[in-house]
């Protein structure tokens, strides 16, 4: 699976998500499962994977009278790789309340936490006492 940076609007999200659950699937078996979320049209759902064919995030093949979609890129590389723009879009000084932004407003497992627990451990013995700002090269500021 390719791993390039790949740019996907919160609706293709949706389709991708659904693509990456079931590892190969049909445009009506993907609206069947997103009408239970979203009130799409048929239409929207096929213009979605269209473009998702084109971004090269998905492959199809016919089969009859229809198509089989599976992905080309990875879930956890794709999600990783928008975290990542995230991260190096915004001031340095602002990441730590970010991540406790989403740590706080996400449902995760004992194992996760005790993972983060352990990835933050880690990281503590040599962390900064702060971070500086990294909005304007060369400037120490205070943001």
């Amino acid at each position: 699976m390719d791993n390039t940076y790949l740019e996907i609007t919160p609706a293709e999200w949706q389709i991708m998500r659904v693509v990456w659950s079931l590892k190969e699937t049909t445009s009506t078996e993907i609206i069947t499962v997103l009408k239970r979320k979203v009130d799409w049209k048929p239409a929207t759902v096929k213009t979605l994977l269209r473009r998702l064919v084109e971004k090269k995030a998905l492959t199809t093949t016919k089969d009859g009278r229809s198509f089989i979609y599976r992905p080309l890129v990875a879930e956890q590389a794709t999600m990783d790789q928008v975290a990542d723009n995230l991260f190096n879009s915004i001031c340095e000084r602002h990441v730590g309340s970010t991540l406790e932004h989403v740590v706080d407003n996400v449902t995760l497992s004992k194992k996760d936490i005790k993972n983060l627990q352990e990835l933050l451990a880690n990281k503590l013995a040599s962390a900064p006492a702060e971070v500086e700002c990294n909005c304007i090269p060369g400037m120490k500021m205070k943001c």
